[in-house]
């Protein structure tokens, strides 16, 4: 929409609601008007002294005013004010945008029960009512409706509720008449009951649609769409813990760590929980706990015994870590699991997660626990556009919820954020929205945007490393050796490899300086392990010998039964393939059908 005439001015004074003064231009020099005002809101934070403000001339020579004040520029940008003006965009939007299809009929000023609404629209076979809502005032990038209590807007909201129940379909549009805000929401501050009626209506199917504008100097069109929540982020977060909580309460899957939350238990699931499905870890922490009861037989575990309760969870420098710091809590804190968040991360392998876990978990610290789960449904609840790859972003999430976790229930807090995480705000596929507490409060919800967030910088490419794996036997042993103590996999048990793709040659030529008296070399399936940063790219042979017993000498390989390493040998299950070739259980397939005990 366009104004005819528009002359500049500086703001003077408002007299009342409908009156103010501005100075302007004239040929005879500067001239102090009085001008009509079209808004009847507050605009304080609009119209300050010395304001430039942009006048349209009026068309009637017979009234009092000459002129109406339509804008005014805040900062680098122009504020439209003109009260009429959203209800001129809105239709130039529903005539040219498409958005409710085919439309045959548009009637402003419709009257409806106790209401009059702004349009009424036909579109095929629908029929729509559409309320229309200026929205003038902006507070830390953040478009609020109303400036001003409005019981004749929240009667409107009650009106569309009606008539969605009788078929209609309703809209409420705010128009922002401007640019640079990042979300729209209900004053909740000057008025709570608009924004509590707002969102029970929208509940009942009410959508609210918000959109900014162009807006210059003489005319405003309506630009993009604005993403609409029912709190101001600040406001919105203080409002998410209960029903988080209920649902947690009603959803919570039965876990063996949860259901006797000593600081150890916590402890070993939060290290197993990294990089790994509950469901995977469940046996394998059974299993731990039955094997290494306590903290004080952790500190003493052998290491090969430790790895090989380990196999299959990958990671191995995790289990290390653990042993490493349960000797720290048995020299330094006496036995007993520090119960202070800054004490835990003295601990080796113990970072801001796990310490938030273990103390508002096991000692009821209130604490936050930011893992990759709550970045994930945090990001999508605020539409919080920060790279979470970046530790400043972590970090400021964990001072915001520092603020807001419930001193009473602070383990269950972070644990429903992140059962939220895992079972319904999903990584990979669509989030299960109609199962989540927030979906009256989450932005990403209510704009449909939940695969835009949260934003993640990509990883470096990993890098490919070649190997050829042999798997050297005779018809009872196997060749195995030990990795070094420190690098990749460091101290677990592999089939011998060597770096880049062998030819036959070259293997033949290999196996005879180990003095490996081969009687056939067969080719085994390809495999590709893939590691955080890297992956190997697996060429493997099977060496067929008479017997290995000559090389019993040899120092480098163990020769030993496949039946042997499932009990003492942890392999990795980077070598997977080669291990299944030969029958060799590994993980939890190993402890299968065991006799119990």
């Amino acid at each position: 929409m366009k104004y005819e005439k528009i002359i500049p001015g500086i703001f003077v004074e408002r007299n009342n609601r409908f009156i103010a003064r501005a100075e302007i231009e004239t040929p005879n020099g500067k001239r102090c008007e009085t001008v009509h005002v079209k808004n009847t809101g507050r605009l304080g934070e609009l119209l300050v002294p010395g304001a430039a403000v942009y006048l349209e001339e009026s068309s009637n020579p017979a009234r009092k005013t000459a002129y109406d004040l339509v804008a005014v520029k805040k900062e680098d940008q122009i504020v439209n004010i003109d009260s009429s003006a959203p209800n001129k965009a809105v239709h130039e939007w529903i005539v040219k945008s498409g958005y409710f299809g085919n439309v045959t009929k548009i009637k402003p000023e419709t009257t409806y029960k106790d209401s009059r609404f702004d349009f009424y629209v036909e579109a095929g076979n629908r029929k729509i009512f559409v309320e229309v809502k200026g929205v003038t005032l902006e507070h830390q990038r953040a478009a609020l409706f109303p400036d001003a209590p409005s019981e004749r807007a929240v009667r409107h909201l009650e009106e569309l509720a009606k008539a969605l129940e009788e078929g209609y379909e309703s809209y409420c549009i705010f128009v922002i008449q401007m640019k640079g805000v990042d979300y729209f929401a209900p004053n909740r501050r000057m008025h709570t009951d608009f924004a509590d009626t707002l969102e029970k209506v929208c509940k009942k199917g009410v959508r609210p649609l918000a959109f900014d504008c162009l807006v210059w100097e003489n005319g405003m069109q309506i630009d993009r769409p604005v993403p609409v929540q029912f709190y101001e982020k600040q406001e919105l977060l203080k409002h998410i813990a209960p029903p988080l909580l209920q649902w947690y309460d009603e959803n919570k899957r039965t876990l063996p760590w949860r259901e006797n939350p000593i600081p150890y238990y916590v402890w070993l699931s939060e290290i197993m929980l990294q990089q790994t499905r509950v469901e995977a870890v469940k046996p394998y922490f059974e299993r731990f706990v039955q094997n290494i009861p306590d903290i004080a037989a952790l500190a003493e575990v052998k290491e090969d015994v430790l790895l090989k309760l380990w196999e299959g969870l990958g990671y191995y420098n995790r289990a290390r870590n653990l042993k490493y710091a349960a000797q720290q809590i048995m020299t330094e804190f006496e036995g007993s699991m520090p119960s202070e968040y800054d004490k835990l991360l003295t601990l080796k392998g113990i970072g801001s997660y796990t310490a938030g876990a273990v103390a508002s978990i096991a000692f009821r610290q209130p604490v936050p626990a930011v893992d990759g789960n709550v970045l994930r449904v945090m990001a999508r609840l605020t539409e919080d556009d920060g790279d979470i790859m970046q530790p400043s972003v972590k970090k400021e999430l964990e001072k915001t919820l520092l603020d807001i976790i419930p001193t009473d229930r602070p383990g269950d807090f972070n644990q429903a954020l992140m059962e939220l995480g895992a079972t319904v705000c999903i990584p990979n596929g669509t989030p299960l929205c109609a199962q989540c507490p927030w979906n009256t409060l989450c932005m990403a919800y209510r704009n449909r945007s939940w695969a835009d967030y949260p934003k993640k910088s990509a990883k470096k490419p990993r890098t490919v490393e070649k190997k050829t794996i042999l798997v050297i036997q005779d018809d009872d042993r196997v060749a195995i050796r030990k990795r070094p103590d420190k690098g990749l996999l460091a101290g677990m048990y592999e089939f011998p490899s060597v770096d880049g793709h062998l030819t036959l040659q070259e293997i033949h030529e290999y196996i005879r300086k180990k003095g490996i008296p081969a009687v056939r070399i067969l080719s085994l399936p390809d495999s590709r392990h893939i590691f955080t940063h890297k992956e190997w790219d697996m060429k493997g042979y099977l060496v067929l010998t008479d017997a290995l017993a000559p090389l019993y000498g040899e120092k480098e390989f163990l020769f030993v039964s496949p039946g042997e390493t499932e009990k003492s040998y942890p392999i990795p299950s980077a070598f997977a393939a080669y291990s299944a070739y030969l029958h060799i259980r590994t993980g939890n397939e190993a402890f299968r059908n065991e006799p119990e005990t």
